[in-house]
């Protein structure tokens, strides 16, 4: 491929994302009405789920790995936050690898950029996280305030507001993660099942409910697993900002960005690679 047939299909790309983004905010409310429907509570649900599963961890997990651990300040809001990470990468991946099935018979119908369900996906999974960040912030300031569970350590900065950086960068990991998915799931519909598991899993190869600290001795190999993840760092970011009030990581955000960029790159080749066959699997 020369530069100017290049340059053309990134030109072509740019037209029709512009020519249909209109189509793309109606899927992504799509996406958010179906999640809730025939809810009593509705949307409100992104408010108060992760508050929930906050409390129901903190005790769980509060008492035997809440006081003690580098970086551990105030235990709930360190669950929090790593805990709403964790949630938006699964929920969007998991949304959008079953885009396709979902939207088939319209797939099937009208002509639309294929790109624009599993993208919408993670939009919309996007807007719900950004809901669950007004109670996460909520909650910040209760026990900052309280200083209960040691809230009093919490560090208010203008680092705080950096926070949107990890988020941006969980976007494009999440979003070629589900690109990839999304064509998998068309040909192996296993794949389904087997993410699922695998995601499970993740939940405690990440320091979510603990810290690296805690891996000594004969078991320190087990931190150079961890940091080959990228969501670690993102998660390592984000607690940056809100916890300690820091600036944030220049290796955190260089390694994370790197990898997240590579993940979107790829999925973006892959999903042009097979996206006209997609419709004779479905």
């Amino acid at each position: 491929m020369n530069a100017k047939t290049a340059e053309a299909e990134i030109n072509h790309g740019v037209t029709m994302f512009k020519k249909y983004r209109n189509l793309l905010s109606e899927l992504t409310r799509k996406s958010i009405k179906l999640k809730y429907r025939n809810s009593w509570l509705g949307i409100f649900w992104s408010f108060l789920q992760p508050l929930l599963n906050m409390i129901v961890l903190s005790v769980v997990f509060g008492a035997l790995l809440g006081r003690t651990g580098k970086g551990v300040i105030c235990y709930p809001v360190f669950l929090f936050s790593g805990r709403m990470i964790y949630e938006f990468f699964v929920t969007s991946t998991k949304q959008a690898m079953t885009s396709f099935r979902r939207n088939a018979a319209i797939i099937k119908k009208v002509y639309v950029p294929k790109y624009m369900y599993p993208f919408s996906s993670i939009l919309s999974t996007f807007v719900t996280t950004a809901i669950s960040l007004l109670c996460y912030i909520m909650v910040w300031i209760f026990f900052k305030v309280t200083g209960i569970n040691g809230g009093s350590g919490l560090t208010f900065t203008w680092h705080f507001f950096l926070l949107v950086i990890p988020m941006f960068v969980m976007l494009i990991f999440s979003t070629g993660v589900g690109m990839i998915l999304s064509v998998l799931c068309v040909y192996f519909r296993d794949i389904e099942y087997i993410w699922d598991v695998l995601m499970r899993l993740l939940m405690y190869l990440l320091p979510i409910i603990y810290t690296l600290d805690r891996f000594t001795g004969s078991h320190a190999w087990i931190k150079t697993v961890i940091r080959v993840n990228p969501l670690y760092h993102i998660i390592q970011m984000f607690r940056q900002c809100v916890l300690t009030g820091e600036m944030i990581s220049l290796t955190h955000l260089g390694y994370s960005l790197a990898c997240a960029v590579v993940m979107l790159i790829v999925g973006a080749i892959i999903f042009n690679w097979k996206s006209d066959d997609l419709i004779f699997h479905l």
